[in-house]
């Protein structure tokens, strides 16, 4: 009798606690909900939505800021101007981003598409939440060169983000912690993932032979740094770039001050690879032929190059032209022509040609 008493008081009192979570949940969430996507074939997710709710209304803020010019000092520099969407949201044609004052990065803009999946961000893994992460371009002088105290301020005295702000969060409320999280909705929900790739690995396509032996090369000789189906593992690695005596980037080891990271870079996602030139962190190469030719002929050793590169990586001048031809597959024009993604206010200036 008395088991059962215990049993009935811990269900009911674990009812309350389940309706009261529920409760809270639901009191929490403003706006239409959406469900985050997760393709077929990819892990997990790291970042969930768990503490910032995804909402269609969450989502279309976000894309708003993204594409506004007042998150920058002069107005001239949106979250776009170094994330074009016909570039895979990478920097297209210029191998350092612009800033404020005609000054320039010192590294070539990364692609924006599957970062649900990172746990680190930048090229050297400085920021670790998604989150926090627009601070650094924001705030740094050669890029938007603003403060978050003006950013608010700005946005603040624009009318036509009171009901954005409202319909995402609940009430008027304008603050730094709402505008990181609703940017967070719309960086975190570009996903990308049905390139021809994609379709024949579904069944729906399939490849040339020249696609189909450069994807076999590439299973064979690229794959510890560029796994699928996210085509990268995330990590830090020395590719055996000289070092650029003007920029003297040291990658990881700026943030680690470690030796050991000396001259490693986060592995870039191939996704979309083709039309994001140009390519490396500083941008030296133009075109992906010139990419693997690199692993071939180009490598400087060093203590930190990566142990599976001591060698290079041995390919004829037809095996580089099948690999570029499988990396050229893995181009999603859906994600780069969906106008969901867009800045509804203006059309693109210029769209290349995309197959």
């Amino acid at each position: 009798m008395i088991l059962s008493i215990l049993s009935a008081s811990v269900s009911v009192s674990h009812s309350f606690e389940s309706c009261k979570k529920n409760h809270i949940s639901a009191k929490r969430i403003t706006g239409t909900p959406l469900k985050q996507e997760i393709p077929p074939g990819f892990p997990q997710p790291v970042y969930t939505f768990e503490n910032n709710p995804l909402t269609e209304e969450g989502f279309i803020l976000g894309r708003k800021l993204f594409y506004d010019g007042k998150l920058s000092k002069d107005g001239n520099f949106p979250c776009a101007s170094c994330h074009q969407q016909y570039a895979a949201f990478a920097t297209f044609d210029h191998p350092l981003s612009h800033g404020f004052d005609n000054r320039f990065s010192t590294r070539n803009a990364p692609a924006i598409f599957n970062e649900a999946w990172q746990k680190e961000f930048n090229l050297d893994g400085g920021v670790n939440n998604i989150e926090v992460q627009p601070l650094a371009p924001i705030t740094a002088h050669n890029e938007m060169s603003e403060t978050l105290e003006n950013v608010i301020s700005k946005i603040s005295s624009d009318p036509s983000y009171t009901p954005l702000f409202k319909a995402a969060f609940g009430d008027n409320t304008i603050n730094s912690q709402r505008l990181l999280k609703a940017l967070a909705q719309f960086t975190v929900s570009l996903v990308s993932a049905n390139s021809k790739y994609d379709k024949v690995k579904r069944g729906e396509a399939s490849f040339l032979f020249y696609e189909q032996h450069g994807y076999e090369l590439f299973q064979a000789h690229c794959t510890t740094c560029h796994p699928e189906p996210m085509f990268t593992d995330f990590s830090y690695r020395n590719t055996g770039l000289a070092l650029d005596t003007s920029l003297k980037d040291y990658g990881r080891m700026k943030i680690t001050n470690d030796p050991k990271d000396s001259l490693k870079f986060k592995v870039p996602s191939l996704r979309n690879v083709a039309v994001s030139s140009p390519y490396m962190h500083d941008g030296r190469f133009w075109y992906l032929s010139q990419c693997i030719r690199h692993y071939r002929d180009g490598i400087q050793k060093s203590v930190t190059l990566d142990s599976t590169l001591r060698n290079g990586i041995q390919l004829t001048e037809r095996e580089i032209a099948d690999i570029n031809s499988f990396l050229r597959t893995l181009t999603d024009s859906s994600f780069l022509k969906n106008p969901r993604y867009a800045d509804p206010e203006q059309k693109p200036i210029f769209s290349p040609d995309v197959h």
